[in-house]
């Protein structure tokens, strides 16, 4: 293999990582201010690609449609969140009504989209139709925008979480959920905020590849099963973890498919995965509990 394209292969890999990081990222955060995994958190995804199909289908521009269907996703997710998971957080074992609520959550959304939308799968227009070709690589501009949509989102939540006071009342939360309480933070409205923030990272992603992979009502579902490997790589709970991790995994997948062959992309992902939990259980970025 020529070193061009190797090096072409590499930068599809960030391209792809860079989504992985994005869904991953929404998923650390609630697990690491709530402490649920959220097996739905896929369908969120699969809710920005139809939402993402429907505004196409209104004309709006893409510009609008993206930030609208990742809105659309949270405000879903949110309503949730305040009507089934938030009640079963407050019982004693919810850890595991939280896995069974998501879970069942999973199949009735994947469900109710089948029944509304069909089983079809509904391809989304390309925003942009060109290639960047520099120095023998060339990408195609609409997986360039994904890159860029998916780095300045995650960013703009970077910023969030690390310089405002929504950011610090989230930390404190994540943290000691009773203290915070004690200093005056408003956590149940931050649980319920953080929750919503984490869908609509995966709303964004999921309109942002409508165009790559059809619209379906499982598309989720293999990128939730990237998602966690990603939040184990990167370390339970770390949201800048989740983000290294995504894109490491995106290159190293492009890079390995490109010298076997695409059947192994998923045996590449658990293998990685395998070797990380074994040198490291709490993850690349994460810290040991002592």
């Amino acid at each position: 293999m020529s070193f061009s394209l190797l090096l072409e292969q590499a930068v599809n890999g960030v391209i792809v990582g860079s989504m992985y990081a994005l869904v991953a990222a929404g998923l650390a955060l609630i697990y690491g201010t709530l402490r649920m995994l959220n097996f739905a958190h896929g369908e969120f995804v699969m809710l920005g690609g139809f939402g993402l199909v429907f505004a196409l289908s209104m004309h709006w521009s893409p510009w609008i449609a993206v930030p609208a269907a990742g809105l659309a996703a949270a405000a879903i997710g949110l309503a949730i969140y305040r009507v089934v998971l938030e009640p079963l957080a407050r019982q004693e074992g919810s850890v595991f009504a939280t896995i069974a609520a998501t879970l069942g959550l999973s199949i009735f959304l994947q469900n109710f989209a089948l029944r509304v939308f069909g089983e079809q799968f509904v391809p989304a227009a390309y925003f942009s139709e060109g290639v960047f070709d520099i120095a023998d690589i060339r990408v195609p501009a609409q997986r360039v925008l994904i890159l860029v949509v998916a780095l300045a989102v995650l960013a703009a939540a970077w910023v969030l979480l690390r310089y405002t006071p929504f950011g610090r009342a989230l930390r404190a939360t994540a943290l000691d959920p009773e203290a915070a309480r004690v200093v005056g933070v408003p956590v149940t409205r931050v649980r319920a905020a953080t929750f919503a923030l984490g869908t609509f990272m995966a709303g964004v992603a999921g309109a942002m590849l409508a165009p790559i992979f059809a619209v379906n009502p499982w598309m989720g579902v293999p990128l939730l099963l990237k998602a966690f490997v990603v939040v184990v790589m990167g370390g339970l709970g770390s949201f800048s973890g989740a983000i290294s991790a995504g894109l490491i995994l995106g290159v190293v997948e492009a890079i390995g498919v490109s010298l076997t062959s695409s059947e192994w992309r998923d045996v590449i992902s658990y293998l990685v995965l395998i070797v990380v939990v074994w040198f490291r259980p709490w993850g690349l970025f994460g810290v040991a509990e002592r």
